[in-house]
């Protein structure tokens, strides 16, 4: 595939056209990049916005979750790499000092307003899907809703493990939300192709109660719990079919529920 792109000086209107400041990859198929924010962005933590690139004059985007929390001064994100997807192929390469398209109207349903407060909120990821949940760990009012916050990363290598380092280390260590965090946040990653201490589909571990022993909290219960996913289209349809199966009830940005889906996420 070519992996020619525009380079962008202007933002087509919609978007913002954002300098890149930093690209890490975590491993041959995961990376992270950092741009800078314009003032005038503004969202909620667990919200996605449109971005990508410019392609033969034209633009060329995806929903993409923020990793930073709304409070932050630069914009996130993490990305897989497929080599023949029409975005990734091409977006894997960015450089610092190039520039991305960033859509003006953030948007997306994992948001707290869409779910109720409660005992413990269960945030499960699979892959890139733990991209809004980095958002909202590092949001003040997650801690302040809620008794426990957990979240149950499952990835198929132990190295896509991404912020795996971060949220067991400096995340704990943070100046303003160190305290909530080691008293609340409960990290919980699981892998399904490699040994690892915890291994299996997250499905499986709810259904046979192991998700809840790893994390040391009671059962899940939809009077008190409250559940975010985010992860393929695979996964939500069954985590929400398990859900719903015990009563949970879906929460949109009309009425809030016992728990909230993703259905936004980067396959390409």
């Amino acid at each position: 595939m070519d992996i020619a792109v525009d380079p962008i000086v202007t933002a087509p209107p919609g978007f913002f056209a954002e300098e890149v400041t930093w690209v890490h990859h975590w491993t041959e198929s995961l990376f992270s990049f950092k741009c800078r924010r314009d003032p005038a962005l503004r969202f909620t933590s667990g919200q996605f916005a449109m971005i990508g690139l410019v392609v033969a004059g034209k633009p060329l985007v995806r929903a993409y979750s923020m990793v930073s929390p709304a409070w932050e001064d630069h914009l996130e994100f993490l990305s897989i790499k497929v080599q023949d997807g029409p975005l990734t192929s091409r977006l894997q390469h960015i450089q610092v000092g190039e520039r991305v398209l960033i859509g003006r109207k953030p948007v997306g349903t994992l948001i707290t307003d869409n779910i109720l407060p409660g005992r413990n909120l269960w945030m499960l990821a699979t892959g890139t899907g733990l991209a809004p949940f980095m958002s909202l760990i590092r949001d003040p009012e997650v801690y302040d809703r809620y008794d426990r916050v957990i979240v149950a990363h499952t990835v198929r290598e132990v190295k896509e493990l991404a912020y795996r380092d971060y949220i067991t280390g400096e995340l704990r260590d943070h100046e303003l939300l160190g305290e909530m965090v080691r008293e609340k946040l409960i990290y919980a990653p699981a892998v399904t192709r490699e040994p690892f201490p915890v291994q299996g589909r997250i499905t499986t571990r709810l259904e046979s109660g192991e998700a809840e022993r790893q994390a040391g909290v009671e059962t899940l219960d939809p009077a008190f719990d409250r559940v975010m996913i985010c992860g393929s289209e695979a996964m939500n349809a069954d985590v929400k079919t398990l859900l719903e199966a015990r009563g949970f009830v879906e929460g949109t940005n009309h009425a809030p529920g016992s728990y909230a889906l993703e259905k936004a996420f980067v396959t390409k």
